[in-house]
Formats: structure tokens, sequence, C-alpha cells
């Protein structure tokens, strides 16, 4: 939708509400020449924040729709998360583990999809694994992350057959700074929740003993031994060594509007 039909929406719903222009400006806490110029479409004259409180007033909302060269930013974003899982997966299967991406379930009304399962068949040892490129809500994330292991082992034996002796959870995020800021902020609850990090993650993974709760900062140089043993590959990597998420690395979207 471009400014000038914005413009037209606000105007048509202010005819439908009855409203005069200072009407509406006095509900939305603008002033009446500002109601005039986003109604001629001169959006950019106004901040995002007055666009939103004019379209609240009506019982409207405005969202953002980002596009970069052609494409909607959401495909990059499937383009990040499906890195992280690809990466998580290339390192379990070398450490023996079998691994199964997005396994749907629907089970009393509880459904979703569970990113990654992964099987270790000597300890009989069940690993669900969350992937999220972005921790936006830690509540959210424990809370369905929780009715997925709890639900996995019922899920996986009658899909795959599979009867885990044991079940572990584990949490991946991007290791950046920004999420390593997310997760110290709520340290609270995860580090109830989510207690084994970084190396004892890793040795878990690699020789799984008993259960599992835990949160792994996952980049391209951390999912792998330093040293691959004799016949492993360098999946991991992208031909040239490149990052598996450089899809995104480069893309910085800016999206401005300025006050009046």
């Amino acid at each position: 939708m471009n400014d000038l039909t914005v413009g037209r929406v606000i105007r048509l719903l202010r005819h439908r509400h009855r409203w005069r222009q200072q009407d509406l400006a006095d509900k939305a806490g603008v002033s009446q020449g500002m109601i005039s110029l986003l109604e001629r479409g001169q959006i950019d004259r106004a901040a995002l924040r007055t666009v939103r409180a004019v379209l609240e007033a009506l019982d409207a909302s405005a969202w953002l729709d980002v596009r970069w060269r052609g494409g909607i930013v959401e495909r990059l974003l499937d383009e990040r998360h499906a890195a992280l899982v690809g990466a998580v997966a290339t390192a379990l299967t070398r450490w023996k583990w079998e691994v199964v991406p997005e396994v749907s379930y629907s089970v009393f009304g509880e459904r979703g999809s569970i990113d990654l399962v992964a099987w270790h068949a000597s300890s009989r040892t069940l690993l669900v694994i969350e992937v999220k490129t972005e921790l936006a809500s830690v509540e959210a994330t424990l809370r369905k992350h929780d009715e997925k292991v709890r639900l996995g082992p019922r899920v996986v034996a009658e899909r795959f057959g599979w009867r885990p002796a044991t079940v572990g959870r584990l949490l991946v995020l991007p290791s950046d700074r920004t999420q390593r800021r997310h997760v110290q902020r709520h340290a609270a609850v995860l580090d109830r929740a989510l207690s084994v990090r970084g190396h004892a993650v890793r040795a878990w993974l690699r020789d799984p003993r008993g259960p599992l709760a835990g949160l792994w900062f996952v980049s391209a140089t951390n999912t792998t031994d330093r040293r691959p043993g004799p016949g492993s590959t360098a999946a991991a990597k992208r031909p040239g060594g490149s990052n598996p998420l450089a899809p995104v690395a480069n893309v910085v979207a800016h999206v401005q509007m300025r006050d009046p």
C-alpha cells in the first residue's frame, strides 16, 4: 500500500465515523494540519508513531512490509533459520545422531512442528531441538518447547518406532551479541530452564548420558570440533569457506519516517 492509498484510507475511515478532521485530530492527539497532510498522502512528513496514533483512533492499525531486492524480508529470515537448522543437523550427524527436521504433530488439539528431532540409538536418547533466529518471547518459547518435549516421545514412537529411555531438550540461538544480551537479560528464567551451556552442551552431544536441558549458541565455527576426525566432511561450510549464516550478513534495512 503506497502513501497516497494510506491517505485515502484515513479519509474514508474518518468519513465512515462521520468525523471532521479536527475530531480525528483531537482523538489522536495531533493537529488538524497533520490530519490534512496524511489524507493528502504525505505520510513521509509524519513520525511513524503519529500515523499509528491516527489509525488507532480510527480502529485501524499499520504494519511495515519491508522489501529487499524485490523480495519480502521474511524470505531472508527463513534462510537464516534454515542455515541454523542445517548447521546443527550437520554437527549432530557427525556425532552419530540420526536427525529429522520439521516433524509435525497434532495430539489432542496440541499442534505444531519440531524444528529437529535427533535420535542417539546406542543410548536410546531423544533430543527435541527448538531453533530460533531471535528470542522474541522467553515465556512463549519455553512453553511451546516444553509441549514439544512432552509430546516428543509419543510422536517419534508412532512416526519412527523410536522408544527413548531419555529425553533431552535443546534451544539453539545464533551466536551474536544481540541474542547473548537477550539471554543475559532473562538469565533468572533461562538459567533455571536451560542450565547447560557451551562446552558442556557439546560434550553431552558427543556422549549423551542422562537428560539434557541446554541452550546452544551456534555459529559456523562452534557446531563442530576444531579437528574433524578421519572421513569427516566439510558439509558445515559452504564452498569457499563462507559462513552458512551469510545470506543475511550483508542485509541492512533502514525504515525511516521523520517528524514534520
